[in-house]
């Protein structure tokens, strides 16, 4: 599918300001939706919105289609009755540059809380009648999450294969005492998500109204400890008797890790999963496209051959290619959804196959400049190679370094490589350059971290990949998007047409 020219700036929501530790989708969310607006931007991209277990991070959670509760506003549920003033009056000194995603939690949770039995005892019967709706109208999803979040808690965090036999193996009799042991919890994680949705859909739909569409991330594997692979073990490949990944995903050793990268997560039976006709996959995609504009596809070339490691393998040295039915799974997509507004994370080692499949379906890949000054004239990340407008080109992604940090980082006669390609230099930052360079080339859509616009460096990048921790936290400071930067935004925009 092709887009319109435009472009936008990738920005996850826990990287907003916040007086309560975490950015959030309440007021500054509205604001930053306004900046996006008064600098021409059509584009709005988020990282995963899920639940995020280990690590915090975004490409790990608890459920494919669940929200992440810490994004709750609490000025909406003051605005809504379900806190007061003086439950927000004097939240912890939290650090206004990073989230303390621990102290986050401890603190929000305890107002979640209340909330939860606020709106338990004083809902109006409308109040009640819209809970009810989006508990139905999710209940294929939502009850399976519901008791899986209340059982983690009650087997104090441990992976579901860890839970006693009958409940950890879904037996009815099982599901039947649990769920009526549980019954407060579970309800408590349903009100988080109908929250969530709420509260989700009116910001969208607000961004939407000024003509700025949400770009969202799907994460391809699900984390072992989710309530997908608990609720749905027969389509992952998984050991009959501890429960455990069989076949682990990752990427195989290339030129930046000799021993590759194991993620863990249990890769899919596609098998089971095409017997099913692909079902499980149709629900997910319809879930996303309920609440974002556009869908891009993390690790692509996965639907087409994926990498699988043994259990008990500590690299992913001793894997092996395994083929996937990409093409029968976009040829039911595009039969059972029409075409779809879905872009192709094609980066990395990508074979000819995985272009064949992505150029088939009309799905836009993906060029990051980045990656452009390094390997002759020939390197397909140059604007000049692109071929066709069909790309979504970035200056970096979040898994880069910012492009500030990036340029300094590079030798002396590797800036000259870029700067020689520029042919001239604004004056206003090597980061200006980069997205001048984007915003003029062929490529129909367009897409800057925030920390680019902002000019920051190393220290504000956002993820480091092969690092469990200290990722996903950079928060930017109010204040920062100043006129001049909207401005400066607005006129590269209109000069080359996005």
């Amino acid at each position: 599918m092709s887009f319109p020219r435009s472009s936008g700036i990738l920005l996850h929501p826990t990287s907003l300001p916040s007086p309560f530790g975490v950015g959030d989708i309440g007021p500054v969310a509205y604001q930053f939706v306004n900046f996006l607006k008064q600098s021409a931007q059509k584009l709005w991209q988020v990282l995963p919105l899920g639940p995020t277990g280990f690590g915090n991070s975004p490409y790990l959670s608890y459920s494919a289609f669940a929200g992440n509760p810490l994004l709750i506003s609490l000025e909406i549920l003051k605005e809504d009755e379900l806190l007061t003033d003086e439950d927000l009056a004097n939240p912890p000194n939290f650090p206004n540059h990073i989230v303390n995603f621990d102290a986050v939690k401890a603190f929000k949770e305890k107002l979640f809380h209340q909330a939860c039995v606020t709106f338990q005892a004083n809902a109006t019967e409308e109040q009640e009648e819209e809970f009810n709706r989006f508990c139905s109208r999710s209940n294929y999803w939502l009850d399976d999450y519901a008791i899986f979040m209340s059982l983690k808690e009650a087997f104090n965090g441990e992976s579901w294969n860890e839970w006693e036999t009958g409940i950890a193996l879904r037996k009815q009799e099982s599901l039947h005492k649990w769920g009526e042991k549980l019954a407060k919890p579970i309800y408590y994680h349903k009100f988080l998500q109908f929250q969530f949705f709420k509260q989700w859909s009116k910001l969208k739909h607000y961004a939407n109204e000024q003509g700025i569409q949400i770009f969202g991330d799907l994460a391809i594997y699900v984390a072992h400890d989710s309530a997908d692979v608990w609720s749905h073990p027969e389509i992952f490949c998984l050991d009959e008797e501890t429960g455990e990944a069989s076949l682990m995903a990752g990427v195989p050793p290339d030129y930046f890790s000799y021993t590759g990268q194991l993620w863990g997560n249990p890769v899919y039976n596609w098998e089971r999963l095409q017997q099913d006709g692909f079902y499980w996959w149709l629900q997910r995609i319809e879930s996303l496209l309920g609440y974002l504009d556009l869908v891009r596809i993390d690790h692509f070339r996965g639907l087409e051959s994926f990498w699988a490691v043994p259990q008990g393998e500590t690299t992913a040295m001793n894997g092996q290619w395994v083929d996937a039915p990409g093409n029968a799974f976009f040829s039911l997509l595009n039969e059972k959804l029409g075409e779809l507004p879905i872009i192709a994370e094609d980066l990395g080692v990508i074979t000819p196959e995985v272009e064949a499949l992505r150029d088939k379906y009309g799905l836009p890949g993906m060029k990051i400049l980045h990656f452009a000054f390094d390997s002759g004239s020939g390197n397909p990340y140059l604007p000049y190679n692109y071929g066709s407008a069909n790309w979504v080109v970035y200056t970096g992604t979040h898994d880069n370094d910012t492009t500030v940090g990036w340029f300094n980082r590079r030798s002396l006669q590797e800036q000259a490589r870029v700067t020689r390609y520029l042919g001239c230099t604004s004056g206003y930052g090597i980061h200006w350059d980069l997205i001048r360079l984007a915003m003029s080339c062929v490529a129909n859509q367009a897409i800057f971290p925030l920390q680019d616009i902002l000019g920051l460096g190393s220290e504000a990048k956002m993820n480091m990949p092969g690092e469990a921790e200290g990722n996903w936290a950079w928060r930017f400071q109010p204040g920062v998007l100043t006129e001049e930067i909207g401005e400066r935004l607005k006129f590269l925009t209109e000069t080359y047409g996005r």
